[in-house]
């Protein structure tokens, strides 16, 4: 076992602003590990240093993207089980433990009774800072063949925040770029719903939309101030019009989103947009979901219009919603503690015993992909 000199997370970032002596490393990219002893080395910080828990004791719970590979899946098994010798393993799809999540809230903030057919349907838009995907969910079984990846993310508005900051003359430290963008993005950005008008507003008000922020120069320690205008809503504008950020990226996210429902069984269509769970932190954009649901619907709407026109028929309206909630930020970790603190978690996990026996293979599939889709 390695030890443990060396730091993960916000320590990282904080340890290499303060101090040349460290070098960064990320062992995932774009959701996925290609680094495989650096991953192994930050589960052994997670669960000494953070955790501090002896991991032979506990069963243990890991999330894996929706569109990960059996090779990576039983990578992560042979490391936990050989390396950890933990006792059991369930490695679980990020997307189904978000809609549980989405669930798992509502019900407890309503005193209605859900229709229970309907608690593990829906689709999962998962925004993170490496990478996007949608995912559509029945019954608690993904459609794997529908499942959607979106080329931008979070770190994708931060480094288009940066851009214009540059663009428009601000003197940013490069050396605080992307942590500034960052956390412009996270506190001031939003959504608009027509990004004409909102230009309109900032030329004609100014005082009113446009930001202030004052930090420190790091290497020379002298105060400055950058104003915060357009970025605040271009930011998170690539998710619906991409091709502002680069021209390799056509399709919006509404536009994906209704391909992934289009794709699904059709008789499981209507559920799916009936119920469109928001996951991740770069769908915390104030008025998100709004302008989701609307962009959407508006797709929709023309759809069953052209179909009735066509074929003189009148197709039932279809309801589109979109999910929000305060925790979807968190929502893989929330449903993640949910599920394991099921009594019938321990029936999902893969023992010790049966790697022994049959090796890092049991790992390669989830359950979640063996439903009737």
């Amino acid at each position: 076992m390695a030890d443990l000199d060396f730091f993960i997370g916000d320590e990282a970032l904080s340890r290499l602003r303060s101090s040349g002596l460290y070098t960064l490393r990320s062992p995932i990219h774009n959701g996925q590990v290609d680094d495989w002893d650096t991953m192994e080395r930050f589960w052994q910080q997670c669960i000494f240093n953070y955790l501090r828990c002896n991991p032979e004791e506990h069963y243990f719970l890991l999330t894996d993207s929706p569109v990960s590979t059996p090779e990576s899946r039983e990578c992560t098994g042979e490391i936990m089980f050989e390396t950890f010798n933990v006792p059991g393993l369930y490695i679980s799809v990020q997307s189904v433990l978000s809609l549980s999540a989405g669930y798992a809230y509502l019900k407890s903030i309503s005193d209605e009774n859900s229709d229970p057919s309907s608690d593990m349907t829906g689709v999962v838009v998962d925004i993170g800072d490496g990478a996007s995907h949608i995912v559509p969910v029945v019954n608690g079984y993904v459609i794997g063949s529908s499942i959607k990846s979106f080329p931008l993310s979070g770190s994708d508005v931060t480094q288009f925040v940066s851009q214009l900051l540059q663009e428009r003359g601000e003197l940013v430290p490069p050396e605080d770029s992307l942590d500034i963008s960052r956390k412009v993005k996270e506190m001031y950005c939003y959504t608009c719903s027509d990004i004409v008008k909102e230009f309109k507003k900032h030329d004609k008000k100014p005082d009113k939309y446009i930001k202030h922020w004052s930090a420190i120069k790091p290497k020379t320690g002298v105060p400055y101030t950058i104003d915060i205008g357009y970025e605040r809503f271009l930011g998170p504008e690539i998710f619906f019009k991409p091709e502002i950020y680069s021209a390799d990226f056509a399709t919006p996210l509404p536009q994906l989103i209704d391909r992934c429902v289009q794709s699904a069984p059709i008789d499981t269509r209507r559920a799916l947009y009936k119920n469109i769970v928001l996951s991740g932190g770069s769908t915390m954009f104030k008025d998100f979901h709004k302008r989701l649901q609307s962009d959407i619907k508006k797709i929709v709407d023309e759809r069953v219009a052209a179909t009735n026109a066509e074929h003189h028929v009148e197709v039932r309206p279809i309801e589109v919603n979109v999910v929000a909630h305060p925790i979807q930020s968190y929502a893989v970790w929330f449903g993640g503690s949910v599920a394991a603190s099921n009594p019938e978690f321990y029936e999902y996990c893969h023992t010790k015993e049966e790697y022994e026996e049959h090796g890092a293979s049991i790992c390669r599939t989830s359950p979640v992909f063996k439903g009737m889709y």
